[in-house]
């Protein structure tokens, strides 16, 4: 059997980033931590990118994943929020790939499918779900909980992946 994997799912958001840290062995997942770093709205942009920063290297540091996923961004009609957002996504993919880590990235779409059962499911029912797969997390925010649904995609799909990339290679 293949030793446990601790995966960091991460939700970016300019405002709150959501994050779930995971534990996958096989099928079987179990929650270890999840919250959100937060930047202060009446901050310049560099500074709540560098809050942002400073809180996900934060968890990084306490929680040691092995490997990351980040959520991707959907295009918003407003293209300065949709800028914003796309900066704070930089940072969650940063923070990881400068500790070294290995970084994948998943639709928004795919990540509800894979933990709803629908592509277009809402807040609450990715919410209820994680209630469902993960008893004993505390999801205080849908953010948080859309972290987790992150790192269970990845759980879900992260073999695939391997095999895609040894294909690649080979």
């Amino acid at each position: 059997m293949n030793p446990p994997i601790r995966i960091l799912g991460i939700d970016p958001g300019l405002r709150k980033t959501g994050w779930g840290v995971i534990v996958s062995e096989g099928s079987k997942i179990g929650f270890v931590a999840c919250g959100c770093v937060e930047s202060e709205a009446g901050l310049s942009l560099a500074e709540r990118l560098r809050q942002l920063y400073d809180g996900l290297s934060r968890v990084v540091h306490a929680h040691a994943p092995d490997e990351v996923a980040v959520e991707e961004t959907f295009v918003n009609r407003d293209p300065q929020s949709a800028l914003k957002l796309g900066q704070a996504r930089g940072v969650a993919l940063v923070v990881p790939a400068l500790a070294g880590l290995d970084v994948a990235e998943y639709a928004a779409n795919l990540v509800k499918k894979t933990v709803v059962g629908v592509g277009h499911a809402d807040k609450k029912q990715v919410q209820m779900m994680i209630r469902v797969l993960l008893p004993k997390a505390e999801t205080r925010s849908a953010d948080a909980s859309d972290a987790l649904a992150v790192a269970i995609c990845h759980a879900q799909h992260r073999g695939m992946r391997a095999l895609v990339a040894q294909m690649r290679v080979g």
